[in-house]
């Protein structure tokens, strides 16, 4: 098929984010589809330049970023900038890249992060793929102009995978829902020993934006999870650090804590980065949004996807994704400090083991292959 998958690079130039969004692309292109990857300023100031430290409508750095990036997964022709501010598009696949979308098959709108411009308005597939549950829904029931844009689209997917199971405690916004995972391309993850020294990780943000409430309910980020494992380091002997973003995060107080803290923008820079940030790490330890947690979600992180497939132990707070995925062997779930402690003391027993563990649930639940097939299935269906 001919496939626009909508993402979040250009706007958002970093390492990680970067996978999330191009192993879409590059797994849609392993399967033998002609896939172009589009993205679209929006009509706001939002693209993200860390070098300058600012958020403005000039997209130079990220151009360059997914220049860079869209070359070292061999995609360097695929991929095109719609600077809606200047009513031009940018990057090699530029000059046909509307042409390319009014006789697309299917559109993958990643996160939502994208407008349906008249470009791609008439293509049949129109798929809105969810990585933030509840915080969407509760958008689209609150504000129209989200609802808006949601309506768009005719197909809908979430990383809220118990919406298939009913267990989830997600307000319903009226779209049907289906379940989805991240995508990862299995061979683009090497499996090596880490370094010995090395500590447990994680990358996060500790205020993504602001809490949401509704119907009596409240919905956390990321900060609210965390107080409760704010002492972890002094309940173990491993080392557990975080490449934290965030200008309010309390850096100096985690320090104190124990907690050893790095700039993600330095060492998950680029999607190469990123990369050798998890080889370097012995596995991850991390909370989830707290929202993710309260809603019974399913939600399971696509960084912790790509721990996994790196060979690396995750032990990630329960978000109800327990009811999909299989735990104790690669994989540990914990809802209190005293389980976070009780999985890595498993882990360290017999870290190979869990490292091989880790590999294969990568292997049976995330591989892009099966994903994206059955994503196209369902939404064609």
């Amino acid at each position: 098929m001919r496939i626009v998958v909508l993402g979040y690079i250009v706007r958002g130039p970093i390492g990680g984010l970067a996978w999330h969004h191009l192993q879409y692309v590059l797994g849609l292109a392993q399967l033998g589809h002609d896939v172009r990857f589009f993205e679209d300023s929006d009509d706001y100031p939002s693209c993200y330049d860390p070098s300058r430290h600012v958020v403005d409508t000039d997209p130079t750095y990220g151009l360059r970023f997914a220049g860079d990036t869209f070359g070292r997964a061999g995609l360097e022709n695929k991929w095109a900038y719609h600077d809606a501010h200047t009513s031009q598009w940018m990057g090699p696949a530029a000059n046909r890249a509307e042409e390319f979308s009014r006789s697309a098959d299917v559109v993958l709108n990643i996160s939502g992060m994208n407008p349906i411009r008249d470009w791609a308005a008439d293509i049949p597939v129109r798929v809105f793929i969810d990585t933030d549950p509840v915080f969407v829904q509760v958008r689209n029931i609150t504000d129209d102009r989200a609802r808006k844009r949601a309506a768009t689209h005719n197909s809908f997917f979430t990383f809220a995978e118990n919406v298939g199971n009913g267990s989830a405690r997600i307000p319903s916004d009226g779209f049907d829902w289906k379940p989805t995972r991240q995508p990862v391309v299995l061979d683009a993850w090497n499996v090596e020993p880490p370094p010995a020294s090395a500590p447990y990780t994680t990358v996060m943000q500790w205020q993504s934006y602001p809490p949401l409430e509704y119907d009596g309910k409240w919905y956390g980020m990321k900060a609210a999870s965390f107080e409760r494992y704010a002492d972890l380091p002094s309940m173990t002997n491993v080392r557990l650090e975080i490449a934290l973003g965030g200008s309010d995060a309390p850096r100096e107080a985690l320090q104190s804590k124990g907690w050893r803290i790095e700039n993600p923008l330095e060492v998950a820079d680029t999607s190469e980065d990123f990369q050798k940030y998890l080889r370097a790490s012995r596995g991850e330890v991390t909370v989830a949004k707290h929202g993710y947690v309260e809603s019974n979600s399913g939600w399971f992180s696509e960084r912790s996807a790509n721990y996994l497939a790196s060979g690396r132990p995750v032990i990630a707070q329960d978000t109800g994704y327990t009811e999909w995925l299989p735990t104790g062997d690669g994989l540990f779930s914990f809802s209190d400090p005293a389980e976070v402690i009780e999985a890595i003391d498993a882990v360290e027993r017999d870290y190979s083991h869990h490292s091989t563990h880790a590999r294969r649930i990568a292997e049976e639940y995330f591989d892009s292959r099966q994903v994206l097939i059955r994503m196209l299935d369902e939404a064609a269906g």
